[in-house]
């Protein structure tokens, strides 16, 4: 196992008992992790950070500060504004602190399932925050119980806890690298003790981390844009495979797995992350950008009035295509950036209502016009076809989409919001019945040597999981998990 010391200067809310589904895998889509240690005021640090990484969750969100004696935290289900007050924060005291946003990636909707997950042991407590999925999460979580284990939540990042805690009487350094070693899958993961700030990242690579500094605090978050808000500097990313331990000495980095080939989520780039975010070493605005424009090189007779995404989620790449194709950019749908996540339901009669709410077409532009769409992805094809139908009722006489990345066959364990191999009308479906089902005059979807040139790779020389697009799965998952996403039969 190799370390490396780096030199640098020194610097709780109870919840009543839930019932709780069964352990399934229940794969959803990405949450959002940030730490932080070394700054007095850390709890408001993790608020303002969560609130930056709000896009990757809006589920629940914890934070949990350690003041050199215990660890406190706070958690609820809704959005970090909602849920962290003035008066929650000043409880919330201490020099090092992990925060969590979550959408449901293994485990059901509960205040149970929320992150950070605090746990008590041997006269210490321990609060971890978990960015993935773990692709043998069943078959631990049957031998954990074999031997006697309790388990009072169903999400996965309790299985490291309790292998972490068969191991702390050879030191945390050892229980780290023991527990690590037995999980496979994704992960990127925040933890602390009373005392100590823990970073890590799965030998992969699959989700991002990231490591800063604010004056002499050192901070960890999953995207550069919550360094960003809180004016902190990039130092670097966690390296894949790194556990990275930061106390009142500094850093210190162990590297204990055998070196792999990385795979890097390429879907973190088109759609996960926030655009002004730097990720896997590059900016994601850009990176969308240059889908655009290599979507324009592989369609060059494909021609429109105007081109237009919808919004927010085609924006950049209808950029890059835009002034590659030099033809005028419009936003033709309009958001409506004041929907909540419910709203009342109106009568089944007002069909398409959820979609119609949300994004409006401005008719007086589409009247007679052929449309080039930029959308960045179609998994199951049912929202764009609500889309598409919109913009022919508000006149267009032509809708073209051409779309930002390869067509999406293949279900993801690793923690992606298409779980299931049922869910990808790509799956099933050609591109030529694609465009028909979603009403379209002609549809084309980026290939993977284009999504490649956009990252500065190639086909035989890249560090991405294409698994969606192609099926090269490049960490094995067991046999329950395979069965859900396959949906095999027994």
């Amino acid at each position: 196992m190799e370390t490396r010391i780096v030199p640098d200067r020194k610097i709780l809310v109870p919840s009543g008992p839930e019932i709780l589904a069964p352990f399934t895998p229940n794969k959803k889509e990405e949450c959002g992790i940030f730490g932080i240690f070394g700054h007095e005021d850390c709890a408001k640090m993790a608020y303002f950070g969560l609130y930056a990484l709000q896009h990757r969750g809006q589920e629940s969100a914890g934070i949990a500060v350690g003041d050199g004696h215990q660890i406190t935290d706070y958690k609820n289900m809704g959005l970090v504004h909602d849920i962290f007050t003035e008066e929650t924060l000043k409880t919330l005291k201490g020099y090092l602190a992990i925060g969590h946003v979550r959408y449901s990636t293994t485990g059901s909707s509960h205040l149970a399932n929320a992150q950070p997950f605090v746990v008590f042991h041997g006269n210490n407590h321990y609060a971890i925050g978990h960015n993935g999925n773990l692709v043998n999460a069943i078959e631990l979580r049957q031998e954990l119980e074999r031997q006697g284990a309790i388990f009072r939540c169903t999400m996965d990042t309790e299985i490291f806890m309790h292998l972490l805690a068969r191991n702390l009487v050879y030191g945390l350094d050892e229980a780290l690298v023991e527990a690590l070693t037995r999980v496979k899958g994704a992960y990127s993961l925040v933890m602390c003790t009373k005392d100590t700030l823990i970073g890590a990242r799965d030998p992969n690579g699959f989700r991002p981390l990231c490591l800063g500094k604010l004056n002499g605090a050192y901070v960890l978050a999953s995207e550069t844009c919550a360094f960003d808000l809180i004016e902190a500097t990039y130092i670097r990313d966690v390296e894949p495979g790194e556990i990275l331990i930061i106390n009142k000495d500094g850093l210190r980095s162990l590297f204990p797995f055998p070196k792999r080939r990385h795979s890097q989520c390429i879907f973190e780039f088109i759609y996960f992350a926030r655009p002004d975010s730097n990720i896997f070493n590059q900016n994601v605005y850009m990176f969308r950008k240059r889908l655009g424009s290599l979507m324009a090189k592989e369609n060059p007779l494909l021609s429109a009035d105007l081109l237009m995404p919808f919004p927010d989620s085609g924006n950049y790449a209808a950029i890059g295509l835009a002034q590659a194709k030099n033809v005028p950019l419009e936003m033709g749908i309009i958001r409506n950036h004041y929907v909540g996540r419910t709203f009342i339901q109106p009568s089944q009669a007002m069909r398409d209502f959820g979609v119609r709410v949300k994004l409006n077409p401005v008719r007086e532009l589409l009247n007679g016009k052929s449309v080039l769409l930029a959308e960045d992805s179609i998994i199951r094809g049912t929202t764009t076809r609500t889309r598409i139908n919109s913009l022919r009722q508000a006149g267009a006489k032509e809708v073209h989409m051409l779309v930002s990345c390869p067509p999406h066959r293949f279900p993801c364990p690793y923690g992606i919001d298409f779980s299931t191999k049922g869910e990808l009308i790509a799956a099933s479906h050609s591109i030529a019945e694609i465009r028909d089902f979603i009403g379209l005059d002609s549809l084309n979807y980026l290939s993977i040597e284009g999504l490649l040139e956009a990252a500065g790779a190639t086909v035989d020389n890249h560090s991405f999981c294409l698994a969606c697009f192609n099926g090269d799965y490049p960490v094995k998952f067991d046999t329950e998990v395979r069965k859900d996403c396959f949906e095999e039969k027994s």
